[in-house]
């Protein structure tokens, strides 16, 4: 299992609205390195939900329900989405500022290529985040 981070304007589509929805299709990613980490992603994978904006903070966990493929809705076979479901959401958000204060997210690629909308989350990293939103 892998482990990857997805970003969204929480104006545009939240963690609640995927709670409400039960499912959804990940689309809108353009960035070529963002779709190189969207179509390495597998059934069973877990995504943590990242709110951009004012939230700036991760803030639910999804499961990926169907691996990678073309955007049906798009003439572009560059183009690729996924599937989730929600899992759970964050006892707490965990905040950009208390991972930027963290040093066990020295060379994280949310702090690193701040604008990369879909990226992979090493599995320290990852537990790290899960620690800091049970505190």
């Amino acid at each position: 299992m892998n482990y990857w981070l997805l970003k969204t304007e929480p104006d545009c589509y939240s963690y609640a609205n995927l709670v409400t929805d039960k499912k959804t299709t990940w689309d809108g990613v353009a960035n070529a390195a963002a779709l190189i980490n969207i179509r390495k992603m597998a059934k069973g994978d877990l995504a943590m939900i990242y709110h951009t904006g004012n939230e700036k903070a991760v803030i639910g966990i999804a499961e990926v329900t169907r691996a990678a493929y073309a955007d049906p809705n798009e003439d572009d076979p560059k183009l690729a989405v996924v599937d989730l479901k929600p899992k759970r959401q964050l006892k707490h958000p965990v905040t950009l500022a208390q991972i930027k204060l963290d040093k066990a997210f020295e060379g994280f690629d949310l702090i690193r290529i701040s604008r990369l909308s879909a990226m992979a989350v090493p599995e320290k990293m990852w537990e790290r985040i899960l620690k800091l939103a049970d505190e």
